[in-house]
């Protein structure tokens, strides 16, 4: 079993210090003993991993499911570690937590599906903006800019630039800015009934036309001028039954010849 140098200093002020449980744990068969001796040096260590799961709040994930990731990442950490390499615990420990971290937000929080490359062309061209805001500030940078400093074509930063909007989603209900108390959801539209009207009158226009000039009439009266049947039997001289019938008639012809084209 290879010694490891105890380090002096530790970034965190209240790190643990575990070298030796580490050289215990690579000697270890697998067993209860090594399993507890695991779940002992990931509890010891996992308030640091919370303080890394805190510096990526409010980027639209839960501190809670944050620490989840960052525990994750702590106990890859743990298994994977050699202390015979000669690096402290924790130098392996923070990029491995971090790195779980970004993968998540990278894999899990996107709104829409984006890939990967896509992705990476988002990142480049975002830290490229913050750099510039802090050397060019109170004005926008230009797309030639972003792509001199991210080292980009920029075709790839208009890209990037695109799929800035892509990582959260704005809620349907989230006002309108400059909308007088509207919320998103007032602005969107709806399905128009009239478009499927106008379908079907176009359908049926040539069915009409093969119908007798009286039934034509009776149609119109009812559905265009919105007469009842009883005041198209008065306006034509026949019974409200006998308009009823031939109301009934005519549907009925009309969506044979209809079901007739159909198929």
């Amino acid at each position: 079993m290879g010694a490891t140098c105890k380090p002096t200093s530790h970034p965190h002020d209240d790190a643990p210090d575990t070298a030796e449980d580490f050289a215990r744990l690579v000697g270890l068969p697998e067993g209860p003993r090594r399993r507890a001796l695991r779940d002992e040096l990931v509890e010891l260590w996992l308030p640091m991993a919370e303080r890394i799961a805190i510096r990526f709040r409010g980027r639209g994930e839960t501190l809670e499911d944050l620490y989840q990731v960052a525990a994750l990442g702590l106990v890859k950490a743990v298994d994977r570690y050699d202390p015979a390499r000669g690096r402290a615990f924790e130098a392996y420990a923070v990029p491995t937590i971090t790195g779980e971290i970004k993968r998540h937000f990278r894999d899990h929080m996107w709104t829409l599906h984006v890939p990967r490359r896509v992705q990476e062309l988002r990142n480049r061209v975002r830290a490229a903006l913050k750099e510039l805001g802090q050397t060019t500030p109170g004005r926008t940078a230009t797309v030639a800019e972003i792509a001199e400093r991210a080292q980009l074509t920029e075709s790839e930063v208009r890209t990037g630039m695109e799929a800035l909007d892509c990582f959260s989603a704005l809620s349907l209900d989230a006002e309108v800015p400059g909308g007088e108390g509207y919320a998103l959801c007032d602005t969107l539209g709806d399905t128009d009934p009239g478009y499927d009207l106008v379908v079907d009158r176009t359908a049926v226009r040539p069915c009409l036309a093969g119908l007798p000039e009286r039934d034509r009439l009776i149609l119109y009266l009812r559905f265009f001028r919105g007469m009842t049947q009883s005041r198209i039997a008065e306006q034509l001289g026949i019974s409200q039954m006998h308009v009823s019938r031939l109301l009934g008639t005519c549907f009925d012809r009309l969506r044979e010849e209809l079901l007739a084209e159909a198929g």
